[in-house]
């Protein structure tokens, strides 16, 4: 089922979304105080190709004030499209587990500092 899912996530949601995330981490590392988040985009980047089979575990506490720069500066945003991608994802019973990659995301996406993937 992961190397299925890995598939159909890749071609349906997984390259629009990558792409996105690493253009957004090259923008954020076109400053030199910007190259902390750009790094965090990248990792978001890799992750999103192939979500299922990978866990991700959170410390926010290990840098707050990084994570609450992010969410200042657009992670709310992030974290909320794709809480309503899951939402649509979870009206049909094929798309649960796709419903649970895009929740994983956007927690991911809300405070990615502290995070391990």
């Amino acid at each position: 089922m992961k190397t299925i899912g890995n598939i159909l996530w890749f071609l349906f949601f997984g390259l629009w979304s990558a792409i996105s995330w690493f253009g957004l981490g090259l923008l954020w590392c076109i400053s030199i105080i910007g190259i902390p988040f750009g790094i965090q985009c990248f990792k978001i980047a890799g992750l999103v190709l192939w979500p299922f089979g990978k866990n991700v575990t959170f410390n926010f506490g290990k840098h707050p004030i990084a994570n609450l720069i992010w969410i200042i500066f657009g992670g709310l945003e992030l974290a909320i499209g794709y809480v309503i991608g899951g939402v649509i994802c979870y009206i049909t019973i094929i798309g649960i587990p796709f419903g649970k990659q895009c929740f994983k995301l956007a927690s991911l996406s809300l405070a990615p500092f502290g995070a391990d993937v």
